[in-house]
């Protein structure tokens, strides 16, 4: 059963404690996941790593969440959701501490894959443990609360993590984590109440994690190292198809197995797949663009850490402001026209970021482009998630939702590692501002022109709900959570 049978009340006592412990575990994964990008350079400076260990910083951890997201929600749900939600943040926590400490970059991109699977382990069991505690008329106030209050992690990301390198070090921005983790520990202890799905079918799928995070590294190490070694090399060609081949193998698995990570079945739908296709192609264009900006504004324009964190602010306090309004925008005219407008959108928010370079303005350089994206996106993500959620029966929309998710920081963690190359950034080039400045520029305009093809996609492939009911009504979607995961539906 999904949730306990005496769910907790949202106005009582220990509902709200439950709140506490969830926001305060999935905000250090929010808030980590936007602070680091703004401590990069520094990063790189203090411990002497160029472009491609910065990619592998960031995404050492993307790897292994993606690779184990849905591995974890399953272990949750099996072992105890309370059971595996502490187990992941004490080794995230542990891994933090890991990461502050770390005396080399090699070190430090260890310590984030090991910080990856921390966060695999508490995301999806946060919003998990929300979902079983909580009676059912009282759900969804509490999973708008969560998701509020994580949009607020997000929203102070950038400004703590800039604050926090200009007056201190970079290595506090990993440190932050550890008294957040004690909190949640002790009121995860005392409040949470243990839930588990005694209806699972038996067996995990461990092989199908496995095959899929081997398959992911292979292929973005292979994208990551071509920049600099060549696509010739012998170690770019072996990984590479050495992650093809385990990708193939990973379908293959999920198709046999009898309690797959990944029900391959789930994309018969065309609107569920289609709506998969344009999160890929818009959550790529803001993985990689969210990654080169900081980079752009403090080795080219002269940003400090503060400023940079600073800039990014605008892009979650829109996305606070207006992804309910769009959410209810969707319900009344259908998601089509919102996919469609608010990819394009974006589209041309990022390729206004083409102002950016040495001795930028931020007010008429950077501001226009950042909000004209928010803007965008704050149109996107809740019909998207809503159509991914209504293209699914019922009973998968929690299949369904970690689908869409999962889809998300894939497109992220590629985008990381193959738009420097494509646009011709490189180790060489990340050290001349100049250069790196020509290569941002194409890759503002290389990302928007994917997030406006997602648009025309959606014009051409989303339908909206029909009035004979032959299609799925729209889900509602009235809240959302931070701008570096998908939505949550209401």
């Amino acid at each position: 059963m999904w949730a306990i049978d005496t769910g907790l009340s949202y106005k009582s006592a220990r509902g709200r404690w439950v709140i506490l412990a969830t926001v305060l575990g999935s905000g250090m994964a929010f808030l980590d996941s936007t602070v680091v990008n703004i401590a990069l350079p520094r990063i790189g400076t203090d411990l002497g790593i160029g472009l491609s260990g910065l990619q592998w910083t960031v995404n050492a951890y993307t790897l292994t969440l993606s690779g184990f997201l849905l591995l974890g929600g399953s272990l949750g749900d099996r072992y105890g959701r309370k059971r595996v939600f502490l187990i992941g943040v004490v080794w995230f926590a542990v891994a933090s501490l890991l990461c502050a400490i770390a005396p080399s970059g090699v070190a430090l991109i260890g310590a984030r894959a090991i910080q990856g699977i921390g966060a695999a382990l508490l995301t999806p069991g946060s919003l998990a443990i929300i979902e079983a505690s909580f009676r059912a008329e009282d759900r969804g106030s509490a999973i708008g609360a969560w998701s509020g209050l994580g949009g607020v992690a997000s929203a102070i990301g950038p400004f703590l993590g800039g604050w926090l390198v200009d007056a201190a070090s970079w290595r506090y921005v990993f440190l932050i984590n550890l008294p957040l983790a004690v909190a949640v520990v002790w009121v995860t202890i005392v409040h949470v109440p243990e839930t588990r799905d005694a209806d699972m079918p038996p067996g995990i799928d461990v092989s199908g994690a496995l095959l899929g995070a081997l398959g992911l590294a292979g292929v973005i190490y292979a994208l990551t190292e071509a920049g600099n070694k060549g696509w010739s090399a012998p170690v770019v060609i072996v990984t590479g198809l050495v992650g093809v081949v385990a990708l193939v193998s990973f379908v293959v698995v999920e198709a046999r197995s009898p309690h797959p990570m990944l029900p391959l079945d789930i994309f018969k739908s065309r609107q569920f797949t289609a709506a998969n296709v344009v999160t890929f192609l818009v959550y790529g264009a803001l993985g990689g663009a969210l990654f080169l900006l900081p980079l752009e504004l403090q080795k080219a324009a002269g940003f400090s850490p503060l400023e940079a964190g600073l800039s990014l602010l605008p892009l979650t306090i829109v996305m606070l402001l207006n992804s309910a309004r769009a959410g209810r925008l969707a319900q009344r005219i259908g998601p089509r026209l919102p996919m469609t407008v608010g990819p394009i959108i974006a589209g041309a928010g990022l390729v206004l970021l083409m102002r950016v370079g040495a001795d930028a303005n931020y007010v008429t350089d950077v501001l226009p482009g950042v909000a004209v994206f928010a803007f965008g996106m704050s149109l996107t993500v809740a019909p998207l998630t809503a159509t991914v959620l209504a293209a699914a029966s019922e009973k998968r929309a929690g299949v369904a939702s970690a689908v869409n998710n999962e889809v998300a920081r894939v497109a992220g963690l590629i985008a990381v590692a193959a738009l420097p190359i494509a646009v011709g950034i490189t180790a060489s080039t990340y050290a001349h501002p100049a250069e790196l400045t020509d290569g941002f520029q194409t890759a503002v305009v290389v990302a928007g022109l994917l997030c406006m093809a997602g648009g025309v996609l959606s014009w051409l492939t989303i339908r909206n709900p029909q009035p004979d009911g032959e299609e799925v009504e729209t889900a509602p979607c009235s809240y959302h959570c931070a701008v570096d995961a998908t939505p949550l539906a209401g």
